[in-house]
């Protein structure tokens, strides 16, 4: 599947994909948030969750790099990573230990690119962009099995 590009005109409708894409995670996937500050990565990472049917709230783990939210509706726990800080460190994404992660929950990587792609041959970018009128022009970017999921993905959102 090549790269597809949309929009998301409001907040709101970040969450609605984010949502979306939640519903479709599984245990073992690897999805990377991508794109500069501001941009709706955490904003989408609250609708993956809500999608996910996890506990807990959702908000930046830019101080903790990542968080864990327990399993609820979809009985699959959703790893929440802000890789910002880590500034390329490969060793400190190790001590997270995110590959035992990955064989029970779904991983939400921020700020990933360039690191967390050598947790799996199969992951999902998303990387989204922020027009100066606020809308969100996303693009996913499937690797591996997603190339096969990631049209679910648009027409879910």
């Amino acid at each position: 599947m090549a790269q597809v590009s949309f929009e998301l005109p409001s907040p709101e409708d970040t969450v609605r994909f984010g949502r979306s894409l939640g519903r479709l995670l599984r245990a073992g996937d690897l999805v990377l948030l991508a794109g500069p500050l501001g941009a709706g990565k955490t904003t989408m990472t609250r609708g993956v969750a809500e999608g996910m049917g996890v506990c807990g709230r959702v908000s930046s783990p830019t101080f903790v790099l990542a968080r864990v939210h327990p399993a609820g509706d979809s009985g699959v726990p959703l790893v929440h990573v802000d890789a910002y800080r880590l500034g390329g460190d490969l060793s400190q994404l190790d001590d997270l230990d995110l590959d035992t992660d990955l064989e029970r929950a779904a991983i939400v990587v921020e700020w990933g690119e360039g690191l967390a792609e050598r947790l799996s041959e199969d992951y999902l970018v998303v990387r989204l962009g922020r027009r100066p009128d606020d809308v969100r022009v996303v693009s996913l970017e499937p690797h591996g099995n997603w190339t096969e999921r990631a049209p679910q993905a648009r027409l879910a959102g």
